[in-house]
């Protein structure tokens, strides 16, 4: 039950309670729900039916509502209560919708609602005596002076900290006394030597100097606060909200969860939010699924848990536990697997199979180690390639992608320089031997296929995998980017037979080799294709409540123009039973049967078409599904990102701060662009830490 409802103060009365609750009800102000009041009435001789509206609240600003007498009240009269006070708004309250206009005038002239309304708004403040005498009130306005200047000096801190912590800069340094204090106190004496204010407040300060270790930890508390207050009222204000969680093992062996939000604003805009890295005792599925459900809960109220429509993991076996314990207490929250962790997963398994594919991309991985050892080859790499090789990984997503692109365009300038390191002399006999083999193999009919085939093979991998990390994507345009994928692949099988020609002109002949190496090679290379093929086929296979992307798939509208795709409908309607089937079919068909339509390139692009044509009245059903699309994550590949943050702000020498203030650092880091685009940031950490705690230094103005 709320503090400020009509139930509250009627059960336990205003007059009674202590002065804190008194200050938190009028704070609060009146509480407005939503009444089921429907009543009949004639009116010469035609039926009307009356209904409660959101607006009626918006005529009188004392107007509360009570859901259990579906009753209108006077928030002043039923808080005050001075005598005379009408018992017809305390008690039983007015339900005639009919007369409530009429009522209400009559009420707000009587004497005993005005003087209720003036007691109530004089309410914890000084006596109306004491603030019309001339002393107290050139009192008033010195001490507003100087905390609107203390505002100004902690407004400028403030500014210092959000600049640290956008730049992920360490804020304090090994010892403040010293002649290292830190990035942050160096910035603000930087700032102050710029600003004379902010300087002769650091000279004369002593009771609040605003730069201590306690200060900072308070504002960065403070900065947290509001930052997560601004994501919740965002994620409260939106239909729809997903998560994408991923978590991994910081540099002080602690368990961390990054949990990201995913909704669309008000602004129809995707957003995706850091929310927070949530520190877990154990790696277990009810150690997480607990923990994510506690955020939950307070980021959605009760009413609004069924705006939580989707969760995104990686492929750990430990979270295909955590979706199911989820949607135990959340049962449309579908879970969808990250979708560019199968892509390093197909890569892989097509390069690992095949022995001969499996030594080149050994042999590849030799180069950037052959020169990472040794700064004198480094030196001759530089000076004939100009050129440096990247170092490759087993555990990226495009594994040795840069290295084929640098091997494969510098491959004349790396036999010159292998040779260089031979006819040198200077170098060792090991090195020399090294070299001598790599440029042999450089020139060897094998390699030089591989290179080409794999050179035409990753770009097309880099591009899906690039698809896959934008945060505007949505699986109706992931659909579309696979199927292109899968094209491009079986292209280059199809152009096999001039691959092969064109990768065994030239070049020295092995002295043991196949009969056919041309045959070997187009084979092999057929191969690959076909398990790529395959495996995305596999890994990329849609689950039952993403069927529902083909509805709006644009290349599809011309078919479902004579075919309407029922089944895909139904199914859509399972998954998301708050969609409205009639007015969706019929919206379905319009779409289908305008031919502009078909030049559609996602859900992203068809939503921006209706909101900035102000079609929501139109395409109201049709909207909902797109903005179901759209919040529905396809990737973690958020949450990763944030593990670079939390790489740079808990270091090994940083690696004792608190739980709370990593979180801080981190969202400065992470939203510094929500920080810079929330012009009152500054003034809404101020309130927060002016009302902390009791503090000697006031910052609030009377």
């Amino acid at each position: 039950m709320k503090e400020n409802s009509v139930l509250s103060l009627q059960k336990h009365p205003f007059t009674k309670r202590s002065d804190e609750e008194k200050k938190r009800i009028k704070e609060l102000g009146p509480d407005r729900p939503n009444l089921a009041i429907q009543q009949q009435t004639t009116d010469r001789g035609r039926a009307y039916t009356r209904s409660f509206s959101n607006t009626i609240y918006q005529t009188r600003n004392w107007l509360t509502g009570c859901e259990a007498s579906q009753a209108f009240f006077c928030f002043p009269c039923l808080l005050m209560q001075c005598a005379g006070t009408d018992t017809l708004w305390t008690r039983m309250g007015v339900c005639d919708l009919k007369h409530l206009t009429e009522k209400s005038k009559r009420h707000e002239s009587t004497r005993s609602h005005l003087e209720n309304t003036l007691r109530l708004h004089f309410f914890g403040k000084s006596s109306i005596t004491k603030q019309l005498d001339e002393g107290y009130r050139i009192g008033i306005r010195k001490h507003n002076e100087e905390v609107t200047k203390k505002r100004q000096i902690l407004s400028r801190i403030i500014d210092c900290m959000k600049f640290c912590g956008a730049f992920e800069l360490a804020m304090r340094g090994c010892d403040e006394s010293s002649d290292n204090p830190g990035i942050f106190r160096g910035l603000v004496d930087f700032v102050a030597s710029l600003d004379g204010v902010l300087k002769d407040h650091l000279q004369n300060a002593t009771v609040f100097n605003g730069t201590s270790t306690t200060v900072q930890n308070e504002l960065l508390d403070c900065m947290l606060s509001v930052m997560r207050e601004h994501i919740i009222q965002e994620v409260r204000t939106s239909e729809f909200l997903s998560i994408q969680v991923d978590g991994t093992t910081d540099i002080a062996t602690q368990c961390q969860l990054a949990l990201v939000l995913r909704y669309i604003d008000a602004k129809s805009n995707v957003q995706e939010r850091f929310f927070e890295f949530i520190s877990l005792p154990s790696n277990t599925a009810d150690s997480i699924a607990t923990a994510l459900k506690e955020r939950l809960a307070a980021i959605l109220p009760e009413d609004q848990r069924s705006k939580f429509i989707s969760q995104t993991y990686d492929g750990a076996s430990v979270m295909w536990g955590v979706q199911k314990k989820m949607q135990e207490v959340y049962p449309k929250a579908h879970f969808v697997h990250c979708y560019a962790h199968p892509l390093n997963l197909i890569v892989e398994q097509a390069t690992s199979r095949i022995p001969k594919v499996r030594v080149f991309f050994a042999t590849l991985g030799g180069f950037a180690s052959f020169f990472s050892k040794s700064p004198r080859c480094t030196d001759v790499l530089d000076k004939v390639v100009a050129h440096r090789l990247s170092t490759s990984s087993h555990v990226s997503w495009n594994f040795h992608s840069h290295s084929i692109y640098t091997v494969f365009k510098h491959r004349e300038d790396l036999i010159r320089c292998f040779q260089t390191i031979q006819d040198s002399g200077d170098f060792d006999p090991v090195t020399v031997r090294a070299a001598g083999g790599f440029a042999m193999l450089l020139e060897d009919q094998d390699f030089k296929f591989f290179l080409q085939f794999f050179h035409d093979i990753m770009p097309h991998v880099d591009l899906l995998y690039v698809k896959l990390q934008k945060k505007n994507i949505d699986s109706t345009h992931i659909k579309g980017g696979i199927q292109q994928f899968q094209q491009d692949i079986q292209k280059i099988r199809s152009s096999l037979n001039s691959l092969a020609n064109q990768s065994s002109e030239g070049g020295s002949q092995p002295k043991r080799r196949a009969p056919n190496p041309e045959l070997v090679h187009k084979r092999i290379a057929a191969e690959v294709c076909d398990i790529i093929v395959l495996l995305t086929k596999e890994r990329f296979s849609f689950t039952s409540h993403l069927v529902s992307t083909t509805l709006l798939q644009a290349d599809r509208f011309k078919q479902y123009t004579v075919e309407f795709p029922e089944d895909v409908l139904k199914s859509t309607l399972k998954a998301y039973p708050v969609l409205n089937l009639s007015r969706l079919k019929t919206e379905l068909f319009l779409i289908y049967g305008t031919e502009e339509f078909r030049a559609c390139r996602g859900a992203v692009d068809l939503l921006k078409l209706f909101m900035e044509n102000n079609l929501e009245e139109v395409f109201v059903e049709t909207i909902s599904l797109l903005k179901i699309l759209i919040t529905t994550p396809m990737t973690t590949a958020e949450p990763e990102r944030c593990y670079s943050t939390l790489e740079k702000v808990k270091t090994f020498l940083k690696n004792n701060m608190t739980h709370e203030r990593l979180n801080a650092l981190a969202m400065l880091s992470i939203e510094k662009r929500l920080v810079n685009e929330m012009v009152d940031f500054n003034q809404k950490v101020i309130e927060k830490f002016a009302v902390q705690k009791e503090r000697r230094e006031t910052f609030s103005f009377k």
